[in-house]
């Protein structure tokens, strides 16, 4: 069947932090006392998310969602301190985690991935919808504009709004929806072996691991030569 679409995983495939998550941790949990190095954090951070529940609430009313996703986040930057020092003491956790939280809803906290716009722009060139499947929460919006991806994306599906988390293949099937596109013909690029490349295939779409192109803007290239050699 011919592409029609195209979805990205957000972090880590169409954008990634500005700086590392330990060193932005590190510099602003001095300002509240608290010593610890970006290496430790950023390790304690990892294991911690890694082990973390999905960022879901299949039952919690819409209105809900935005407090129980800051709650969720809450509990990871908690767990990853401790993780770190059980002995660390903050002045004002609640302020620090504020803060922290409203700086990564930031554009200014992201960067784009090389060649994301410009893969991004090319694709629709071709007459292909584009979008994100993302199991992140409701900030993803505000930063993918602030970041001049927005505008180049039909659709941005978040578990908040999905109900469902990736793997789940009910996230990548709404989106789809939304786009009007049948699984066969589309193509899902993300990071993750577990919950992004096995959860579309799961799901009825093609798969591409993003750690394996060295920039983005070879993408549209790349789904050009699968095209070509698809059987008639």
């Amino acid at each position: 069947m011919k592409l029609r679409a195209v979805l990205f995983d957000a972090t880590g495939t169409l954008m990634e932090t500005a700086r590392p998550v330990g060193e932005v941790y590190a510099e602003r949990a001095r300002e509240q006392g608290v010593s610890l190095s970006p290496a430790r954090l950023e390790d304690a951070f990892r294991r911690i998310l890694a082990q973390a529940p999905p960022l879901l609430f299949p039952d919690a009313a819409p209105e809900r969602i935005r407090d129980l996703e800051a709650g969720w986040w809450r509990s990871v930057v908690r767990s990853t301190f401790l993780a770190a020092d059980g002995t660390a003491r903050f002045r004002d956790f609640d302020g620090f985690f504020a803060g922290l939280y409203g700086h990564y809803a930031s554009a200014a906290a992201w960067r784009a991935r090389p060649g994301a716009r410009e893969a991004l722009l090319r694709l629709r060139a071709q007459g292909l919808a584009t979008g994100v499947v993302s199991n992140f929460d409701g900030r993803l919006p505000g930063i993918l504009a602030g970041l001049g991806l927005a505008e180049l994306l039909a659709v941005v599906m978040l578990p908040g709004e999905a109900r469902a988390a990736k793997p789940d293949p009910r996230i990548f099937a709404l989106a789809l929806a939304r786009l009007g596109v049948p699984p066969a013909a589309a193509v899902f690029v993300g990071d993750d072996r577990a919950r992004d490349l096995e959860g579309a295939r799961v799901a009825g779409l093609s798969a591409i691991d993003a750690s394996g192109l060295a920039t983005l803007d070879g993408l549209p290239a790349l789904l050009m030569g699968m095209e070509q050699k698809e059987p008639a």
